[in-house]
């Protein structure tokens, strides 16, 4: 695959391209140049992105590069048709996009939810995330033929919902969030454990993501600074396997850059 990406190591748009290169063995095929968020973008990648910050980004020699993630997985599948992750039937593949476009009102749920500071309002975001996993029930009790994945293996919908699924680790970590028990959550519950434990999602761990978006549990998204820090915690060094854990009372402790492991 004569292309090269520009992502974010853990971005959930950009793992889930890698997950799906991955399922078609073609992940070693691409060279992925890694994007440092916490400082201003370089001048070549907003002109290849006609201005925006948006990643991944691939770059197709000779050709205006793509963005957009589900634009890409719908190149990559259609480019590389064999094996296929998305159902090659049409109504089959009708079905599964059923339930992938829940997806934007997902993952809206998921980041608002921890980037919340009014503890007042946490009910409020958690029953709006139990609605959006309520409603991935539903659509799994009512259109999946499979009985773990929607169909028989790891495939499209599954692609698309595993980087949420590991982002909102973060809900776990700093909310306390938990699956109720009940017909409303058993179906969603069985799918989002295959999908966490497939061999090509495995991008990203559960204390990299916890340590990494601490800056998000404290209201500061895409590298933008917590008021009071001078390092995000998004920097690329000191790397996160060094750091200790945040404290998961994001609501009245707010750890320092030193504190952090970032100094």
């Amino acid at each position: 695959m004569n292309a090269s990406i520009h992502h974010i190591p853990v971005c959930p748009f950009c793992q889930r391209l890698e997950i799906l290169l991955s399922l078609k063995g073609l992940r070693d095929q691409i060279t992925f140049n890694v994007v440092d968020i916490t400082k201003p973008r370089d001048p070549r990648l907003l002109e290849l992105s006609k201005g925006t910050t948006a990643l991944p980004l691939m770059e197709i020699p000779g050709r205006t590069a793509l963005k957009e993630s589900r634009v890409l997985l719908d190149y990559v599948e259609e480019l590389y048709p064999d094996p296929p992750v998305a159902r090659p039937d049409p109504y089959e593949h009708a079905l599964e996009s059923l339930l992938v476009e829940r997806e934007g009102g997902f993952g809206a749920a998921g980041y608002s939810f921890v980037m919340n500071q009014d503890p007042a309002k946490r009910e409020r975001f958690s029953e709006r995330m139990l609605a959006e996993y309520r409603a991935i029930n539903d659509i799994l009790v009512n259109y999946a033929p499979g009985k773990t994945f929607f169909f028989d293996r790891f495939g499209w919908a599954e692609t698309v919902f595993t980087p949420f699924f590991m982002r909102f680790w973060f809900l776990d970590y700093y909310e306390g969030f938990e699956l109720p028990e009940g017909a409303q959550y058993d179906r969603v519950r069985l799918w989002r454990e295959a999908c966490l434990a497939e061999p090509c999602a495995q991008q990203v761990q559960f204390d990299q993501i916890v340590k990494l978006y601490y800056d998000y549990a404290k209201g500061a998204g895409n590298g933008a600074l917590v008021e009071g820090r001078r390092v995000s915690s998004f920097v690329f060094e000191p790397d996160w396997p060094g750091r200790p854990m945040p404290p998961a009372d994001k609501y009245s402790v707010s750890a320092s850059d030193a504190e952090l492991g970032l100094v």
